[in-house]
This record gives C-alpha cells, structure tokens and sequence, in this order.
C-alpha cells in the first residue's frame, strides 16, 4: 500500500515538474518578446515593468508597508485575483509578498501605475498556487495608493 502511495506521488510530482517546465519556457518566450516593447523595461533581477502611469509621491523601501489597488493575470489574460474587482485595495508589507511585487513596487513613487511581467522566479516558483499554475510568469496591473504610516 505504501509503495502503491509513493509511486503515486512520485507520478503526480513528475506531472507537476513537467507543467512548470512547460510554463517557464512559454513564459521565457513571452519575456523574450516582450522586452522588445520600446515601453517595457527590465530590471537585472529579469522583472519587466510598463509605466502606464507615473506618480509624484515618494517611492516605497522594502521595510514600508504599502495600501495598493491590482489586477493579476495569466498569460493567457485569465484573471486570477483583483482588488478592483472586489472594490477594495489591499494593504501589506512590501517584504512579506513575492520578490516581484516587492522589486516591482521599490520602483514606483505613490499615485503610480505600472503592470509588473513577474518570471516563476520571482513570483510563485514550481508550485501551482489557486489558479496560478506551476511555473507560470504572471502579470500584475498595480496602482501604488499610499505608503501606510
């Protein structure tokens, strides 16, 4: 019975690692191509950025906790999470979320607009999270409202 388990397991594992192999190249592909978008910037880290809109206010550190308004997608434009659509932004510790929300935001002075192009890396890794599956490059629209004292 527990081999029978193990070897389960082991077969689900392999599945998963091959759905994230699969999602990090079709999100190096996309990457690839998007940072040929004049408007798109990356950073060393590999995160990609678009200004859709450049704020006037001071720009968040890492220890600062941030109240923001976002969209997440797939590739695929698939949302997966939306402060927008449930009427309420969020508030949080910029060094408690993803590496590329927290990279992401460290660029952004308050009042900011900007989607974040996050690779696996720097978002959710080889592991599917809700929606989001194994290994996926993900967008973010992010509205930087204010840096909560």
């Amino acid at each position: 019975m527990q081999r029978l388990q193990r070897e389960a397991m082991q077969k689900a594992e392999a599945k998963r690692l091959e759905e994230a192999n699969l999602n990090k190249e079709v999100g190096k592909k996309f990457l690839e191509n998007n940072k040929n978008n004049p408007d798109v910037y990356e950073t060393t880290s590999g995160l990609q950025y678009k200004v859709i809109k450049m704020g006037e206010g001071p720009k968040p550190t890492i220890a600062d906790k941030v109240r923001v308004h976002y969209e997440g997608k797939l590739l695929n434009g698939k949302v997966f999470d939306s402060s927008y659509q449930r009427g309420e932004p969020i508030e949080f510790q910029l060094n408690q979320v993803i590496p590329g929300w927290a990279e992401g935001l460290t660029l952004m002075p308050v009042g900011s607009i900007f989607e974040l192009y996050i690779p696996s890396e720097l978002g959710y890794g080889d592991r599917p999270i809700g929606e989001i599956p194994a290994g996926s490059t993900i967008i973010f629209k992010v509205e930087l409202l204010e840096i909560v004292e």
